[in-house]
This record gives structure tokens, sequence and C-alpha cells, in this order.
């Protein structure tokens, strides 16, 4: 089994934290697992979250005290060199979680080509200055129809910017239970299409269901996902884990469901 997604900055760069998440992937039979970082995390990436922080009071103080917290990439890739260079009983990958922003695609594209990480993930966490997935109250008088057809055309865009081996957690807009208006099929069938084009994995993400809610449905739904598989599209179970503890979590019923959804 693989965990594609999980997050290690809640500790040090250090291997004994970086031996935590291994121990955990061990003991739940995983047998790879990628590694990343948010571009929140850097000051390298900081200049593309003006929108961001403009949007509202609340989002202003949320990067504000993720920017007390910033690190640089190039601390980053001091510990990937040195954990690099031992031998572990299982595979690992390390790599970035880019918020894409098509304005800043020339940004994005200079800073990760200057690193050698094994993949960049590229996720929509903003429609145009919004954060949809902070608070349940944000989404007060938001035009549902509208921001849904934005953050799906934000992800055709991420996907043909080519700067991406991998899609996170493909409709995680629904994390607060908003549904689309309409049917999205026509537009799901785009994005699969555009993952095969530009050869990259979309993730069978299991985020919502361990950060939000048990409530919230495990994994894509069931529309996307079978047109994904369909599709042929490369498709990569993801914890989304933000703790030691939490690697591998849902891992094996993400990816049942994907195996039944296939027969």
């Amino acid at each position: 089994m693989i965990d594609c997604h999980i997050h290690i900055e809640r500790g040090p760069y250090t291997l004994e934290w970086l031996e935590q998440f291994i121990a955990t992937a061990v003991s739940r039979d995983i047998e790879e697992i990628y590694l990343l970082e948010h571009s929140h995390r850097f000051h390298e990436f900081k200049p593309m979250y003006q929108n961001v922080r403009a949007y509202n009071s609340y989002q202003r103080e949320w990067l504000e005290h993720k920017s007390r917290e910033c690190r640089s990439i190039e601390d980053y890739m001091a510990f990937i060199s040195q954990a690099r260079k031992l031998s572990y009983p299982i595979k690992i990958k390390f790599g970035l979680e880019v918020c894409y922003f098509e304005e800043a695609e020339a940004l994005i594209r200079e800073i990760i080509g200057q690193y050698p990480f094994d993949f960049v993930t590229g996720s929509v966490h903003w429609v145009d200055g919004f954060g949809f997935d902070h608070k349940k109250e944000l989404w007060d008088n938001v035009d549902l129809h509208h921001t849904y057809l934005r953050y799906y055309k934000i992800m055709q865009n991420l996907i043909k910017s080519g700067l991406f081996t991998g899609l996170a957690h493909p409709d995680s807009i629904k994390c607060f239970g908003h549904q689309a208006p309409f049917d999205l099929s026509d537009i799901y069938d785009n994005i699969a299409d555009l993952l095969m084009e530009y050869q990259m994995y979309a993730e069978q993400s299991g985020g919502l269901h361990l950060n939000y809610s048990r409530e919230c449905e495990l994994g894509m739904n069931a529309k996307m996902k079978r047109i994904f598989l369909e599709k042929g599209v490369h498709i990569l179970t993801a914890s989304d884990a933000h703790r030691p503890e939490d690697v591998g979590a849902n891992i094996a019923d993400l990816a049942r469901l994907l195996e039944n959804s296939s027969l």
C-alpha cells in the first residue's frame, strides 16, 4: 500500500522526527510514503499569497500566524539530503504541496525548478482569494454555482500548467457539505482527460474524513471516481496525515473503494 500525502510540518527537520512517520507506516503495512510540506510554510512562496491576505481579516491573521513559522526551502532540502543518505524499510519520496494560483505560475516554476524534489503535488485551496476549506462560516453569502465553476477552472489550469506531478484531493471543495447545483460530469471528464494528457496522478484522499469530520465522504465522490477510473487516470491513495500517528490512516479503506469501483 502507498500513502502519497503526508505532512511533516508539526515537527523539526530531524531524522528522529522522520523515523516516527516511518515507524507508523511500517506498523500499518504501508510500503511507500510521500512526505511533503505546504508551500505556505516557506518564505520563497510568500509573494503569491497577497490576494489571500487581502480577502478578509481571518485569512490575513491566519497567514500572519503561518508567517511566524515560516522556514526556507533550503532548510527543507538540507533535511532531505540528509535523509536520502540513509536506508529505511520502506520507500520514501520527498516533495511539496504547492497551492496553485493562476497568476503565480512563473513564480512557482522558478522556485520548484531549483530543487530536486521527487514529486510536486498541486492543490486548489483558494478560489480567487477565498479559502473555502478554512471555516464553514466563510461560506455565508457565497455564490455556490460560481465558486464551483471557478474551483474546477483553476484545477484545469493547474493541470495544464505542466508544473505538477500529482493533483491533491480533487474534490475537497465538498469539505463543509456544499454540493454543486449543477451536474459536474463534463467537468470531471475534462479533468480526467487533462490528467492523462499531462501524465499526472490524482489522489484518492482521506484528508477530509481524517482532518475535518468522520461524516465527510471518504475519498473522492463516486461520480468523479467512476469517470477517472474509466479514463484510466492513475490514482494514488493518500491519508493527508499531519502527525506521525496518522500515517496510513484509512489507506486500506481508500484502496478498497477503488477496487470495488473498478469491478
